[in-house]
């Protein structure tokens, strides 16, 4: 298949207007946007702030509700489960009929879950609210994963990363917020970060014009990317290996993300405020990881990274749960860089292995993502309970050995490096 190659100035000159008339489906989808990139990354650093704020204040909650860690493990699995089950289905039906002002409507019920979360009085209020948040993202993330896509001009692990380290800042952001905002104010101060929803609804909405006006494009060039595909059983043991991949790697982020707080404040006897400064530096670590993985697969091969990213943290998680409070720390960064790197290259990798479906690939990862931190904190919310928070990281600490399937995944750069530029 042939290639149109086009001078530098199209890479840097990111078009917001419609394609020329003169212009093929292939060419304008070749352009990278990079406004509409920013603004997708903007609209995520938004969207995880805001849903961080959750697990941020947990220690907030736990002793106005007097929760007990199997609750919060819960409060969390409805979050996720809410988010994880509708994003297959959402990418499913966009696939076949795009809808580019869904991005905004679903920032509508995230925004109400966050309203009703700051004035919750009861626990089920609580899940309720995790629910409406939760539906928000279901809807966000596989929609803004098919925009950034069609926004790549090609470069499909810049735009990923691009994407993604806004909703790593926004998850950095949160607990920070939560410590010098809420914990001090109380649960009724989370009504405050409803005008970042607003000002996400009404970048979305700006969004969902360009993502209008590109559809015609983008249809021919994924008829395109649709001609080469791989056996049906390589797809299947592939996608299995991949699915295994994300099980290890967010179960381990789910013993970080919902009780690292605990775990500092119970091992270092840390303070609320501290504990979250702590979380607030590992999560920027995974943002600063996730903004290097895909560019470091576009360059060198998503293979290399995803085995690189999953197999490679776990000498760092086996010594953490050993460490003083400044190797923790330290030990944590380090993981957070590693581990974080590989999702990026893992969507763009299974885009190209399912060529043509990209909304129905970004719903089922990002939603078997979130399915599986929801699941890791129930579960090792229970496990604590019985055993302990620090038995809990030192079972967690081998699940990245799980990285060796990554040794099983097929080489898909070379067959597929014409479809992956034809800006599928």
């Amino acid at each position: 298949m042939s290639e149109t190659v086009l001078p530098p100035s199209h890479l840097v000159d990111a078009p917001i207007a419609p394609p020329s008339s003169s212009e093929t489906p292939v060419q304008a989808a070749a352009r990278t946007a990079f406004p509409i990139l920013a603004m997708l990354s903007v609209c995520h650093l938004l969207n995880d702030m805001i849903q961080s704020l959750l697990p941020a204040i947990y220690p907030l909650l736990k002793q106005s509700f007097a929760l007990d860690f199997g609750q919060i493990g819960l409060i969390t699995l409805t979050f996720q489960i809410t988010a994880s089950l509708l994003q297959p289905l959402v990418g499913i039906y966009t696939d076949k009929r795009p809808m580019p002002y869904s991005l905004a409507i679903g920032m509508g019920f995230t925004l109400t879950g966050l309203v009703l979360l700051s004035h919750a009085s009861s626990f089920p209020m609580l899940l309720v609210a995790a629910a409406l948040v939760g539906s928000g993202s279901s809807v966000f993330h596989p929609e803004s994963s098919r925009v950034a896509r069609m926004a790549s001009g090609g470069q499909h692990g810049l735009a990923q990363s691009l994407f993604q380290v806004g909703g790593n800042v926004g998850s950095a952001i949160g607990p920070l917020l939560a410590a010098f905002i809420v914990m001090p104010r109380g649960q009724g101060s989370v009504a405050w970060f409803a005008i970042a929803a607003l000002v996400a609804i009404a970048l979305l909405t700006r969004i969902g014009g360009w993502y209008r006006e590109q559809v015609p494009a983008h249809r021919a060039a994924r008829a395109v990317a649709r001609e080469s595909r791989l056996p049906r059983r390589t797809i299947y043991l592939t996608m299995a290996i991949l699915g295994a991949l994300i099980f290890s790697k967010y179960f381990y982020l789910a013993s970080l993300s919902s009780y690292y707080t605990f775990y500092l404040m119970h091992k270092f006897a840390l303070s609320a405020q501290n504990a979250q400064l702590h979380l607030f530096i590992f999560l920027g670590a995974v943002a600063a990881g996730t903004l290097a993985g895909g560019p470091i697969g576009d360059r060198i091969g998503r293979k290399y990274v995803i085995w690189g990213s999953i197999l490679g943290v776990l000498p760092f998680t086996l010594l953490l749960p050993h460490a003083d409070l400044f190797w923790t720390t330290m030990l944590t960064i380090v993981i957070g860089l590693i581990l974080s790197s590989a999702f990026s290259a893992i969507i763009v990798y299974a885009q190209e292995l399912v060529p043509g479906r990209t909304g129905v690939i970004a719903g089922l990862f990002f939603g078997f993502a979130f399915g599986m931190g929801g699941i890791g904190a129930a579960v090792l919310g229970q496990l604590a309970d019985h055993i302990g928070i620090e038995a809990v990281y030192g079972i967690c600490a081998f699940l990245p050995a799980i990285g060796l399937l990554a040794w099983f995944l097929p080489s898909l750069e070379s067959p597929r490096a014409a479809a992956a530029r034809s800006g599928n």
